[in-house]
């Protein structure tokens, strides 16, 4: 079995006109809801191997918390560039090469990507995946490379208006 958790970003600034949309940090609230959802996923006793992470700040800084948060050491999260401008089909080939040693991985990237991703597993599909939202997916397989063609189920689907304070 092989456990992956889809997260979006956390909520990111728009103050800094001058920055690149690949610079923009996130907001305070942002931080604050990534801290919600690292304690929901510590009660669902979440621990991944791996993050994989785009290369924008917003994103990079989502990751360092989670892996913070859950345990992960730094060197544990790969920035991957590609997924910055990814559509669904690039988040499934980060699957191919994927070491099997890891069960359980998390993604860290952007919408539309996200919520294409994710819509293919969802019955309803959601419209859109909100920032700092997880998804948990368990693929009946021991091999990352084929978890396009195996049985799944839906875990969990959170984001911090769904979670109690």
């Amino acid at each position: 079995m092989k456990l992956l958790y889809i997260v979006r970003h956390a909520k990111s600034s728009w103050d800094f006109p001058e920055l690149s949309d690949h610079e923009r940090p996130l907001l305070e609230k942002g931080k604050k809801r990534t801290r919600k959802m690292i304690e929901f996923l510590k009660s669902k006793k979440a621990k991944p191997d791996i993050i994989i992470s785009s290369s924008a700040l917003r994103a990079r800084e989502t990751a360092g918390y989670f892996a913070i948060g859950l345990g992960l050491n730094q060197e544990d999260v790969i920035i991957d560039p590609t997924l910055y401008h990814a559509d669904y089909e690039r988040v499934f080939d980060l699957f191919i090469d994927l070491s099997d040693q890891n069960n359980a991985v998390m993604l860290v990237g952007h919408n539309p990507a996200f919520t294409n991703f994710v819509n293919l597993f969802l019955v309803p599909p959601i419209d859109w995946l909100p920032t700092s939202a997880v998804v948990c997916l368990s693929f009946d397989t021991n091999h990352w490379d084929e978890i396009k063609s195996s049985g799944y189920e839906v875990k969990f689907v959170a984001y911090p208006k769904l979670i109690a304070d």
